[in-house]
C-alpha cells in the first residue's frame, strides 16, 4: 500500500519561497507519475506540477507557476519536492502529492491513485 505524506507547508509573506516535502513508502520501484495539486477554498483542484519516473524525468508544470516553481525527486530517499519561490497570495492553498504507476509519461492528463493528506500554504500581502 503506498503511503504519502507531505510537510513543509506554513505561512509565507508574498515574494517569500516555500518547500514543501512529500516522503512516499510502501511502493515499488518502475515507472510512475508524481505529482503536486492544490485546491483552494471554493475552487477546484489544480495540478501544479508533475514528474515522470522514466528515462526522459520529464516535468509539467501549470501555467500560473511556470518560472516560479520547481518539481524535483530525490529516489534515493523516495522524497518528492516542491520548490516554491516568488510566492503570491493567489497561491495560498492546501497541497497535495499524488502518484500513479503506469508507462503514460504525460502526467498532467492522467487520473492520480494514490494521494496524501496534503500541507497548508498561505501567503500574505
Amino acid at each position: 500500500q503506498v503511503q504519502l505524506a507531505e510537510s513543509g507547508g506554513g505561512s509565507v509573506q508574498a515574494g517569500g519561497s516555500l518547500r514543501l516535502s512529500c516522503a512516499a513508502s510502501g511502493y515499488t520501484y518502475g515507472s510512475y507519475c508524481m505529482g503536486w495539486f492544490r485546491q483552494a477554498p471554493g475552487k477546484e483542484r489544480e495540478g501544479v506540477a508533475h514528474i515522470y519516473s522514466g528515462r526522459s524525468r520529464r516535468t509539467d508544470y501549470a501555467e500560473s507557476v511556470k518560472g516560479r516553481f520547481t518539481i524535483s525527486q530525490d529516489y534515493a530517499k523516495n522524497t518528492l519536492y516542491l520548490q516554491m519561490d516568488s510566492l503570491k497570495p493567489e497561491d495560498t492553498a492546501m497541497y497535495y502529492c499524488a502518484l500513479r504507476y503506469g508507462t503514460d509519461w504525460y502526467c498532467p492528463t492522467l487520473e492520480y491513485n494514490y494521494w496524501g493528506q496534503g500541507t497548508q500554504v498561505t501567503v500574505s500581502q
